[in-house]
């Protein structure tokens, strides 16, 4: 009997170069950090959430996409007003849950990708509020129309981004 077409020892398991690594995570930072202070409409975009779900969906590895979500969300932290500590604990648990998804089905399709970071935007953001409403007590409301159009235009610029970044990623 065949083995199932994708089953886990048949997954891809990709990883990056050193400058890889870090210059595209501290690139989107500088990016989200900048980019919206002239351009307002791109604060809807979340690249360094992008970045933690690409990287961690590739590797494949749950205590990597762990450890590079957190690193990434407590520097984006650091370049906001809010808590350190909020981003970088909803983006450790987005990688975390992007690397096991990511070794269980096809991540590597445009139609997953849109799927998955749809997924993700909404529960990063979810986990962004609780965290932001229930432990700091910061007056936020939960707008459904917003969060919809940001999950929407983040897994749109996801399906781009995942095809550029691809070409730097190599079998591991």
């Amino acid at each position: 009997m065949a083995p199932h077409p994708r089953s886990r020892e048949q997954v891809e398991v990709y990883s990056f170069s050193w400058p890889v690594a870090i210059v595209a995570p501290l690139l989107a930072i500088f990016l989200q950090a900048f980019i919206p202070i002239k351009i307002h409409f791109f604060d809807v975009f979340d690249l360094p959430l992008l970045v933690t779900i690409y990287f961690a969906m590739s590797r494949r590895n749950p205590i990597t996409g762990l450890l590079q979500g957190s690193i990434i969300g407590l520097v984006q932290d650091s370049l906001t007003r809010d808590m350190i500590g909020m981003y970088g604990i909803a983006k450790t648990l987005v990688g975390f849950a992007a690397s096991q998804l990511g070794a269980k089905i096809d991540s590597d399709n445009p139609s997953s990708r849109f799927l998955l970071t749809l997924g993700f935007y909404i529960g990063h953001q979810s986990v962004y509020f609780l965290i932001a409403r229930g432990m700091v007590r910061q007056p936020i409301e939960w707008h459904w129309a917003h969060e919809m159009l940001g999950a929407v235009a983040n897994a749109l610029l996801a399906v781009f981004l995942f095809a550029v970044m691809d070409r730097f990623r190599q079998r591991a």
